[in-house]
């Protein structure tokens, strides 16, 4: 099919590469990374408490380093903060972004210079609350859009991009704190798992728009991520027994959680470009409307 002098329906989303896929990734790390930290904490596991909260506050600062390179000029991301609205995902998700990256940030600080203990310890607590609103909530963001890519995956995309962020966070506290690892490698299984499944449900009910997940550019990175992630769980499982397993579970799911936003990314502005995924869909949607009326008359 054909649009109009061949312009596509929908405005392709003017976000830019790396900074957005960076901030999809680096925030969902983050906010698992915090969760981690609070219950290896409740857990007695200090090394791998202290891995979270730095891995948090680094991630969250440069996610919002990202975004706000993005915007191109830090005024535009607070001016996003002045008003709460409740029925907006990027109000929210402004409003879940700036305070889990403070709490983060004094949680880490005061963890690393001894200061203030009592305080940065609520911090962390509160910062490991708002942790799993922080990993899913740029999936909604994503598919409260009209990009068909996005729009039509609103049921599994939080799961995908939650379960990335399990991973990931699995594979930094594997890497960083190994004598203390066993429940990141629990994290980087379970995390893979869901991401792997969510991601396989997603496309089987997309419809016209999988083929954006599977072709192209965005597919080539998805099969990608997907072998990425699917080896790095399984040298999870090994890297109790091995040094060298740990680091390479945590590079392997590290690559496929950076590829598995990339790929969503990439996927979505591709089903923006082309008008075949906004109509298509809708002329059937109308064929299907008209078939029920013709049947209710009968």
């Amino acid at each position: 099919m054909s649009s109009y002098y061949g312009r596509p329906v929908l405005k392709e989303p003017v976000w830019k590469v790396p900074d957005v896929p960076a901030y999809l990734y680096l925030g969902g790390m983050a906010g698992a990374s915090s969760s981690m930290a609070l219950l290896a904490g409740l857990t007695g596991r200090q090394r791998l408490a202290r891995t979270g909260r730095l891995a948090a506050a680094v991630g969250a600062t440069a996610s919002v380093g990202a975004l706000v390179h993005d915007l191109g000029r830090p005024m535009r991301f607070l001016n996003m903060l002045r008003v709460v609205k409740l029925t907006s995902p990027l109000s929210v998700g402004s409003w879940i972004l700036a305070p889990f990256s403070g709490l983060a940030g004094a949680a880490a600080a005061s963890d690393v210079t001894g200061l203030l203990p009592v305080p940065g310890r609520a911090a962390g607590v509160v910062a490991g609350v708002l942790a799993p609103a922080m990993t899913t909530y740029t999936a909604v963001l994503l598919a409260d859009t009209a990009v068909p890519g996005w729009h039509e995956a609103y049921r599994e995309l939080p799961f995908v991009f939650a379960g990335s962020a399990v991973a990931s966070a699995g594979a930094v506290g594997m890497v960083s704190a190994p004598a203390e690892s066993a429940p990141a490698r629990r994290m980087a299984v379970s995390g893979s798992v869901l991401e792997l499944a969510a991601s396989r449900r997603m496309e089987g009910r997309l419809g016209l728009a999988a083929e954006a997940y599977r072709t192209g550019r965005a597919g080539m990175v998805l099969r990608a991520a997907r072998a990425a992630t699917a080896v790095g769980a399984g040298l999870a499982l090994l890297a109790g027994r091995s040094r060298a397993a740990g680091i390479a579970a945590g590079a392997c799911l590290t690559l496929g959680s950076i590829a598995t936003r990339y790929g969503v990314f990439e996927a979505g502005r591709e089903t923006a470009r082309d008008p075949r995924y906004v109509v298509d869909p809708q002329r059937e949607r109308l064929r299907e409307r008209e078939s029920a009326g013709r049947g209710e008359v009968h």
